[in-house]
């Protein structure tokens, strides 16, 4: 047989449709080419696109073909259908020096890439099929310039995600056109930067010409003249409320053009944040040019249906100019070992990473984020761009607790607002009072019950639920904590500020926990905070008198008459309370000098142990993807009776799971631990209709002011998947 099928479908008329495996292995190759060429690698992407599905060719796999897609139905499968292994056996044999950054990457296109002595040990157990005959590659492999075992395993990552992209591209392409043809392809950041500059000076002629006005003026300035500068780690340091969003992408953009990057990447912790941001970004540039990706977006709120179905295409692969995510997406993906989550990672290469707040990286994970940063710029060609009122120290070396904890981060970073600003001392509108006298809940709750308006920040569900519920009710009070699903998380803000732009008369109260600290835009003339780290403080210091309404506001930090969680809510409580010295608590010398004292709370900046499993001539790929997980993932969704729910659980009964409708139900869910799931079993309070699936029907479990309530049981914040 001189036609060898790669895919085959009968079209509604009855005609088989069929596309060679010839035809296939070169559009791969074509695609993986450009992908790989990125990084100067594109000899690389175009033999593994030759490779990777040469075992197509074997008999058995062309029985196996024709007979499950009907063409011959009465064939019988004369041997092993399988295909991945012959184009590694083949690259082995072709290029003997080079086939260990090869192997994997053809054997795992479709499973997933092996652990680097599975992936030998099954190559060693092979050989070549004798139906199949070795091609003739006539293309020649350079090797890039690596920092050490630490790229390798990027790089073979790197180049997986050419070949499964171009893989599943061109299989789309043949056997859903249509479908393929909602992908976006093109776009020019010059035209976004035009779109952004032109937002930018709408803004500024019809902006009052207030303080905090200019220092956003002048944040922007210093933007562009900073961005005209080779790839590399840049930060934007500037106080809540200097506008650094607009500013950082205003950034970004003028970069983007100057190095020729080809995507603005911002990873957000919090979904507050990210949907903030996103809408922001598509209000200025289109909903066609920002891909939203995170598990709480409902993309069946895009009316059009082309428009919807190209966005969620654009997921799999980040084939937008625009991309809004959270660290854990983002962080995941390039540690992942599965085509589903690493077809998108060469979009990554060549592109601008915005890292929003970054102070919330986790510490346990502070090495291996930091190094793939450095992989990231050096061999990827990304710039990288941290930004935060509250920047953390990601240069020199980070001491830990001992010796054995101490690594090298980044070489440097490049400041972009100047030293002399001090916009810490410009933007000055908060004092900071510290009381150290340990108070009750109801002490708390009396205190702020003497302010019209006052925003409490606690750091557990507890504390929020036992200081609301002791509240006077002669004001609107407002609980917010993720014992409430996103759903009900999202009203309540939308209520909060609702309420703040209503007459100043209007009474409001807000008790919430972290998850109001960072990058929600609200704005209260007084603010508590729980004792905690000097980068919380700051952050729920940024929730009063964000505007300068009032001359200088005052921020009260109090403790609690109970000790602190143990983790890193005491570790950074400790740090703060071990700096020596007088500090401006809002300058960044007192924030280095924090970050400094936190780092030394820590004995491990590897949790996962990726520099044993990933930093080796033999890089362990699918146990350090299992083990590298930013947030703790023993928790189990509970769909709670609020709103829709009950409909789209009826829906989830009769129909069963799909993509669409776990996404819906996921707005519906409160994430609870092991020990918590069990007591609400217990307790009749839920049901598991599905597999790993609980529904609390009762709406006695579920409070419209507080969420989900049942005794004493109460978990720490989590960022969002």
């Amino acid at each position: 047989m001189n036609f060898f099928i790669s895919h085959i479908y009968q079209s509604p008329n009855g005609e088989w449709i069929m596309q060679s495996n010839d035809e296939h292995q070169k559009g791969v190759a074509k695609l993986a080419k450009s992908f790989a060429n990125d990084f100067d690698l594109d000899p690389w992407g175009e033999v593994l696109g030759m490779l990777h599905d040469k075992g197509k060719e074997k008999k058995a796999f062309q029985e196996h073909i024709m007979k499950s897609s009907g063409y011959q139905p009465q064939l019988i499968i004369s041997g092993n259908k399988d295909h991945a292994i012959v184009g590694a056996l083949i690259a082995k044999e072709l290029y003997p020096q080079y086939h260990i950054l090869i192997d994997n990457i053809l054997m795992g296109h479709h499973r997933g890439l092996y652990d680097m002595d599975e992936c030998l040990a099954k190559l060693n157990a092979e050989k070549i099929p004798d139906d199949i005959s070795i091609p003739k590659v006539d293309i020649a492999l350079n090797v890039p310039h690596i920092n050490g075992n630490k790229d390798v395993h990027h790089l073979i990552r790197m180049l997986y995600s050419c070949l499964v992209d171009a893989d599943y591209l061109d299989t789309e392409s043949f056997m859903k056109p249509e479908q393929s043809c909602l992908r976006q392809r093109k776009w020019d950041m010059k035209e976004l930067l035009s779109i952004l500059e032109q937002h930018l000076a709408d803004l500024s002629a019809s902006a009052p010409k207030t303080k905090v006005n200019e220092i956003r003026q002048y944040v922007q300035q210093e933007c562009i003249k900073a961005s005209h500068h080779s790839a590399g780690f840049y930060s934007l340091t500037v106080p809540t409320g200097g506008g650094k969003t607009l500013a950082s992408v205003l950034w970004s953009l003028h970069h983007a053009v100057h190095n020729n990057l080809s995507h603005i990447i911002i990873a957000i912790p919090y979904t507050s944040i990210i949907e903030q941001t996103a809408q922001t970004l598509k209000n200025i540039f289109g909903e066609d040019k920002v891909l939203e990706h995170h598990s709480n977006f409902d993309y069946e709120q895009i009316k059009d249906p082309k428009a919807r179905m190209g966005m969620k295409l654009a997921t799999e692969n980040w084939d937008y100019p625009i991309i809004v995510t959270t660290n854990v997406q983002f962080f995941e993906s390039l540690f992942s070992n599965k085509p589903s989550q690493c077809r998108k990672i060469h979009n990554v290469a060549r592109s601008v990473i915005i890292l929003d707040e970054v102070q919330t990286l986790p510490m346990e994970f502070m090495r291996p984020i930091v190094d793939t940063l450095g992989t990231l710029h050096h061999l990827f060609r990304s710039s990288i761009l941290f930004t935060t009122a509250s920047q953390p120290v990601l240069s020199g070396l980070i001491s830990g607790a001992n010796y054995t904890a101490n690594f090298k981060a980044l070489p440097h970073v490049n400041e972009i607002i100047p030293h002399e600003a001090q916009l810490h001392d410009r933007l000055r509108r908060v004092r900071l009072e510290f009381n150290k006298t340990r108070r009750t809940a109801v002490d708390i709750a009396s205190s702020i019950a003497q302010h019209d308006r006052v925003l409490c920040i606690v750091n557990t569900r507890k504390d929020a639920k036992a200081i609301f519920e002791a509240l006077p009710s002669d004001a609107v009070n407002i609980h917010l904590s993720r014992m409430m699903c996103p759903a009900h998380i999202k009203q309540s803000l939308q209520e909060v500020k609702k309420l703040l732009k209503a007459d100043a008369t209007t009474r409001v109260r807000v008790v919430a926990t972290q998850l109001i600290e960072a990058g929600v835009d609200v704005d209260f003339p007084v603010v508590y905070r729980q004792e905690a780290g000097l980068d919380s403080i700051l952050q729920a210091a940024g929730r009063c008198n964000r505007e300068g309404k009032l001359a200088v506001a005052t921020t009260h930090v109090f403790a609690l008459d109970h000790p602190l969680p143990s983790g890193y809510i005491a570790k950074s409580n400790n740090a703060r309370c071990n700096m020596v010295g007088d500090y401006d608590w809002f300058s960044q010398e007192a924030m280095t000098e924090y970050f400094r004292q936190l780092h030394s709370q820590y004995d491990n900046f590897d949790q996962c142990d990726v520099v044993r499993l990933l930093y080796n001539s033999q890089p362990q790929f699918e146990t350090c993807a299992k083990e590298f997980r930013l947030i703790d993932d023993k928790t189990y969704p509970v769909i709670i009776n609020y709103e829709k729910s009950q409909v789209l659980v009826e829906s989830l009964r009769s129909n069963g799971p799909s993509y669409r409708l776990m996404r819906q139900l996921a707005q519906y869910s409160v994430n609870v631990r092991q020990r918590e799931l069990q007591q609400l079993m217990q307790m009749g309070a839920i049901e598991e209709i599905l597999e790993g699936v609980y529904y609390a029907s009762n709406q006695a479990f579920y409070s419209k002011e507080v969420g989900l309530v049942f005794d004493n049981i109460w978990i720490e914040e989590n960022y969002i998947i």
